[in-house]
């Protein structure tokens, strides 16, 4: 007697592709027995004004109207983020070069160093003088400018 030509790992790979494929079947004829599920209308989702999803759709007597324009994108800068008014602040002058031109206030409430020049002043600054600033962002930080000596 000769020996089959087919291998037991051939055999094997042959009996998972038939388990496979009536596995399939199987599926298939079940999906159709349950007939068309789910229509258009239950795959809808809305969202309401708060941002969450919800299964009812949206009352159409509250819509509000919205300029394109006045949509925000990205945060805004922290100056504007300050009611848009330039704020003036107060301090004292406490190291000034009057050599070089510069020197650096003390802020009265934050106590932060704010870079001051002799071009950003209406007066002689010294060392030492209570000041009214304003501040603007200049190329290495927060720089003083319209200072005016009290």
């Amino acid at each position: 007697m000769g020996r089959s030509s087919e291998t037991f790992g051939k055999k094997e790979v042959r009996n998972k592709k038939e388990k496979k494929r009536k596995e399939k079947e199987k599926r298939r004829l079940e999906r159709k027995e349950q007939g068309k599920k789910g229509d258009l209308d239950d795959m809808i989702a809305w969202v309401d004004e708060n941002g969450n999803i919800t299964s009812t759709p949206p009352d159409l007597t509250q819509k509000k109207e919205v300029k394109a324009e006045n949509i925000e994108i990205g945060i805004p800068k922290a100056e504007d983020r300050v009611n848009n008014k330039i704020k003036i602040r107060t301090g004292r002058l406490n190291h000034y070069d009057e050599t070089k031109g510069f020197g650096f206030i003390i802020d009265s409430e934050s106590k932060e160093s704010i870079f001051v020049h002799r071009n950003d002043s209406d007066g002689d600054l010294k060392t030492g003088c209570q000041v009214e600033f304003e501040t603007e962002r200049g190329p290495k930080g927060l720089k003083a400018v319209n200072v005016k000596i009290k």
